[in-house]
């Protein structure tokens, strides 16, 4: 497995990394801090001994003080562990906690807070495709998806198969955060269709015959798994009526394939469409968060029917991108892009496309999407990445 830095500063003080599991947290807290105290929650021995008898931790690090890293594997398995790291902190400033986490759910309940001004948080995704360079592969990444486990798996069909089951099976029924798996299963492949659409949630209900209120506490499962997320419309000094509504997305496209259902009367155009749409999404998502949260990502939708589907505002400037799952363009691939440029003249506008010509047409640049992906580095703004 290729691991690169993926956090592009160094960090001093002791910190939470979150994210879903697979993507890599475990591997890069033991090649960067080798020396430190590993405590592995997963292993159910251990599990056992810290959920019995949090004071194991003091104990530990007494007996071995030329430690002063100590990282703490998926935290949320033991979260009344945090009183006691705060203790510690409290008492020790040469300590450095590594607290890495795939659910933030029971650490909300347990309150983060506890450690706040000596822990930073910071997130782990899925792969860019710059950290994999040559190994990148777009047809791979828009069937399987960018998560390390899968994606360099021999089999990955099958892994991502046993990924999704443990997640239901490890994080939602052992948890007992729903009581009612098959109708969570039911709602996977409900919520699915949603994925890079606007997200209707009396509509998920219907489609998968559970309240309104199940359905919103399932999405809210999801998210504190780490496994989705949501971006909302761009309304800065709007000049038209926009909707309301967020877009959802699951975290990893291959996720998402693995979830859709697939019949003779599904278009298959429409689905790869997703898949791009979303694999386009979870790179600027993880894009953002690595450069230091500089920009927001947004989508722009207009009553009417004017779109765009991803506008990024922030520190870089203001770009509008819109993501065509075809390898030419139609004049009217451009209209949603116009129409914002006539809004937010300062804008500047791209289209991602499946093509291998990079071109400027209305002054929008058109740009492969192996290109554009290939070039978003976290040290770099959108315009710059592809200039």
């Amino acid at each position: 497995m290729i691991i690169v830095n993926r956090l592009t500063k160094p960090v001093k003080s002791s910190f939470f990394l979150f994210g879903p599991r697979g993507t890599g947290k475990s591997l890069w807290v033991k090649n960067t801090f080798p020396d430190s105290l590993f405590i592995d929650l997963l292993d159910p021995e251990i599990f056992r001994k810290y959920i019995a008898y949090p004071e194991t931790l003091r104990q530990l690090i007494a007996g071995n003080p030329s430690k002063k890293d100590i990282v703490i594997d998926e935290i949320q398995k033991v979260p009344q562990i945090l009183s006691l790291i705060h203790s510690l902190l409290e008492e020790n400033k040469n300590l450095r906690f590594i607290l890495t986490g795939s659910s933030s759910r029971k650490l909300k309940r347990a309150d983060v807070d506890l450690l706040a001004g000596r822990a930073i948080k910071l997130n782990m995704y899925p792969f860019l495709p710059l950290e994999l360079n040559e190994f990148f592969s777009l047809d791979k990444a828009l069937n399987y998806g960018l998560v390390p486990l899968i994606y360099f798996s021999e089999e990955p069909e099958k892994t991502l198969s046993s990924y999704i089951s443990l997640y239901i099976k490890e994080e939602v029924q052992a948890e007992a955060l729903v009581r009612n798996v098959p109708a969570f299963s039911r709602f996977l492949e409900a919520v699915s269709f949603s994925h890079a659409n606007v997200l209707n949630v009396s509509e998920v209900s219907r489609e998968c015959e559970v309240e309104r209120k199940t359905v919103e506490n399932y999405l809210k499962i999801l998210e504190d798994l780490m496994l989705s997320y949501t971006i909302g419309v761009f309304s800065k000094k709007a000049k038209r009526k926009l909707v309301s509504h967020k877009k959802f997305y699951f975290f990893d496209t291959g996720v998402f394939r693995y979830l859709r259902p697939k019949g003779p009367l599904d278009n298959r155009s429409d689905i790869d469409g997703q898949a791009l749409e979303g694999l386009i999404a979870q790179c600027l998502r993880a894009w953002i968060d690595y450069r230091g949260n500089k920009n927001s990502l947004y989508f722009w939708r207009t009553l009417s029917g004017n779109e765009v589907d991803f506008v990024i505002y922030g520190e870089d400037g203001l770009v509008a991108l819109e993501v065509k799952n075809s390898n030419k363009i139609m004049p009217f691939y451009l209209k949603g892009l116009k129409t914002f440029k006539s809004d937010y003249p300062l804008a500047e506008c791209i289209l991602v496309y499946r093509g291998k010509e990079k071109l400027k047409i209305d002054d929008i640049l058109c740009i492969p999407v192996e290109e554009f992906l290939l070039k978003l580095h976290p040290e770099k703004g959108i315009t710059d990445n592809i200039s």
